[in-house]
């Protein structure tokens, strides 16, 4: 006699390795459908440059759609969704700080340019004085 933990716990299993397999088989037919969308656009190179980009589109468009439905497009989904809600929680600079900061960034860039600049310039004299090309 079968006890219920164990069945359910094997169904359970079998259930989660049915759905990777599903969700590889759905992946493969994603991949297979993009690859159709591309193939098309040089299968239909007589045709006009929009049904050629048409092609690639239904081929883009159909591969998302089916990707949509695994557990990766899933997991995709819900971290765009979790992302989007941690942008709007971001606190953005107003003008003035975003100015002040730029203002910061091209003064310390142009002081690295020269400070750079007279580093290479004294080597390039070491250089030639150490090869007897004084300047």
């Amino acid at each position: 006699m079968r006890r219920p933990c164990a069945a359910s716990f094997t169904d359970k299993a079998l259930k989660a390795e049915w759905d990777k397999v599903v969700d590889k088989i759905k992946l493969g037919f994603a991949l297979l459908l993009f690859i159709a969308g591309i193939a098309g656009f040089y299968y239909l190179r007589d045709s006009a440059m929009v049904i050629r980009v048409l092609s690639v589109l239904t081929g883009i468009v159909l591969a998302v759609v089916v990707f949509w439905f695994t557990s990766q497009g899933k997991q995709f989904y819900a971290f765009s969704r979790e992302s989007s809600e941690e942008t709007r929680k971001v606190v953005w600079p107003n003008r003035k700080e975003t100015m002040q900061t730029t203002g910061i960034v091209f003064a310390f860039v142009l002081v690295m340019a020269i400070f750079l600049w007279m580093v290479d310039a004294g080597l390039l004299l070491a250089v030639r004085y150490l090869m007897g090309q004084e300047a």
